[in-house]
């Protein structure tokens, strides 16, 4: 991992929550926001820890995650560049409900709680985009809860599949993506044994719907691979 010297008010400066900021108080912001750089598979918190601000991606890859008394992982969340967490901890009085850990070299700047408070204290704007980015990621839990509980574990790798898709087929149609992390973390986001995402990898391609080749994965009709199990 390279260790050249980051611009950190340009970087906030791209920021929605930011964006709008004077430069004075993005200033402010700046001074104390520092950088923190992490190796694949280092642990940037621990759960239990107490919030001290919240995180944003440069580039990299996070996974926030929890683990039961028997040792298994349940991963809550993965993040790649141009996302944040830790927001919502930060209002609140009580330790870290999980850990997080680096999927690959990452590069994070870290907002302290204190600048995050003072601008809140003066800034009506500002607070109003952070409400909203809260409320967002709320909805997006909503909407995990509910997949797990409505969407068979057939339902929840397709739609998983079709949210990485895009408009780039070839003349035949197929499109072809790249999984962002591993399959056992896709799994267990997915709250998917690692057996049973095989198990409907291997299904979905016996119905010639898709071409598992590792992490690349192509997708042969988009139309056929949304309406199988629905």
């Amino acid at each position: 991992m390279t260790h050249d010297k980051i611009d950190i008010p340009g970087l906030l400066s791209r920021m929605p929550l930011f964006s709008a900021m004077s430069k004075g108080d993005l200033q402010f912001i700046a001074e104390t926001t520092r950088e923190r750089r992490l190796h694949k598979g280092e642990l940037l918190f621990q759960r239990g820890d107490q919030s001290k601000g919240f995180y944003y991606v440069i580039f990299g890859q996070m996974k926030l995650a929890f683990s039961s008394p028997q040792g298994n992982q349940k991963v809550v969340e993965v993040l790649g560049p141009h996302q944040s967490f830790g927001e919502a901890i930060m209002f609140m009085d009580t330790p870290i409900p999980v850990f997080a850990e680096s999927l690959t070299d990452t590069l994070l700047l870290h907002i302290t709680r204190d600048a995050v408070f003072h601008q809140l204290d003066h800034d009506p704007q500002f607070a109003r985009l952070m409400l909203a980015g809260m409320a967002l990621r709320l909805h997006t839990i909503i909407r995990d809860v509910e997949s797990y509980s409505m969407r068979s574990s057939t339902q929840r790798v397709i739609g998983y599949l079709l949210q990485h898709s895009n408009d780039d087929s070839d003349a035949d149609g197929n499109q072809t993506i790249d999984l962002p992390t591993s399959k056992q973390v896709i799994a267990s986001r997915l709250n998917l044994t690692p057996e049973t995402l095989s198990r409907i990898f291997h299904e979905l391609s016996c119905a010639s719907l898709i071409t598992v080749q590792g992490k690349h994965i192509t997708l042969h009709n988009i139309n056929k691979l949304r309406d199988y199990d629905a």
